[in-house]
């Protein structure tokens, strides 16, 4: 509470009060409104037809036809939640998704997960910081790991994303891998944070907090982390009939597929 909201003629009143009421009403609803149609949405959806993404532009020529041509190469889509995290969820879904069925693979990236700990202990993070959510992350895979078929480990995969408290603590761990490689490489990436911020500044400030949006460099240095690659697909109202897409890190065979609309990540199926 202000000083004088309820003092008649004290401290801190003017005739701009009321203005300034309304005004921080006005945007609470705005917020109220926000978090109610975010958390409508699943946050990681079930497999739909690529097409359906016309509905959401039937007067919109402009993107009907950049959905066409995306259409050329994708059939699916699965969309996550808009809550500023989506681009860690559906970068971690989509990449133990990708593995499942494949043994050996799944085997080697559970290893590099099993080890990612300690490493983060040795590059300064706390232990006491990160053990609940590493615990989780490793307890997520193994369920998934050990589920008898594939089948049952993608629908096992489906479950643990869409509860908020097995997949936030997917996302929030992802995040620490992230900052992990950004300051493990400090040298490398420091000449992509605009400011005088440092590398290790700008991870506590864009990278560790929840949702805070994903950037280039974020995209780049959680692939490193987890040792794999992702095209993204741009879909925005650029010149052109045709969407724009980016391998990263440059030059890879990217497994996993994420469409980006402004502000938001999706997950693609070829």
């Amino acid at each position: 509470m202000r000083m004088g909201d309820n003092n008649e003629g004290g401290l801190g009143t003017s005739k701009d009060e009321p203005q300034m009421n309304q005004d921080e009403m006005i945007l609470a609803q705005q917020r109220q409104i926000e978090k109610e149609i975010s958390d409508s949405i699943p946050l990681v959806g079930s497999l739909e037809p690529l097409e359906s993404l016309n509905k959401e532009y039937l007067t919109d020529t402009v993107y009907l036809e950049k959905v066409k041509d995306l259409a050329k190469k994708y059939k699916f889509m699965r969309r996550t939640r808009p809550d500023g995290n989506c681009f860690f969820r559906a970068f971690s879904y989509a990449n133990v998704e990708i593995l499942t069925g494949k043994k050996e693979e799944f085997e080697e990236f559970y290893k590099l997960a099993e080890n990612s700990k300690n490493a983060l202990v040795e590059l300064g993070f706390q232990q006491f910081t990160v053990e609940d959510f590493y615990d989780t992350y490793m307890e997520v895979l193994k369920r998934i790991k050990t589920a008898p078929t594939v089948e049952e480990s993608k629908n096992e995969l489906h479950t643990l994303f869409n509860e908020q408290g097995f997949s936030d603590y997917m996302v929030v761990y992802l995040r620490l891998l992230t900052s992990g490689q950004l300051q493990k490489e400090e040298d490398f990436y420091s000449c992509f944070i605009e400011g005088h911020r440092t590398v290790a500044d700008f991870c506590h400030q864009e990278v560790e907090p929840m949702y805070k949006e994903s950037d280039h460099i974020h995209i780049i240095a959680a692939c490193a982390a987890l040792n794999t690659g992702v095209r993204v697909v741009y879909m925005d109202r650029g010149t052109g009939k045709s969407c724009t897409e980016h391998d990263l890190p440059e030059g890879c065979t990217p497994t996993v597929h994420l469409l980006y609309r402004p502000g938001h990540y999706d997950i693609l199926y070829p």
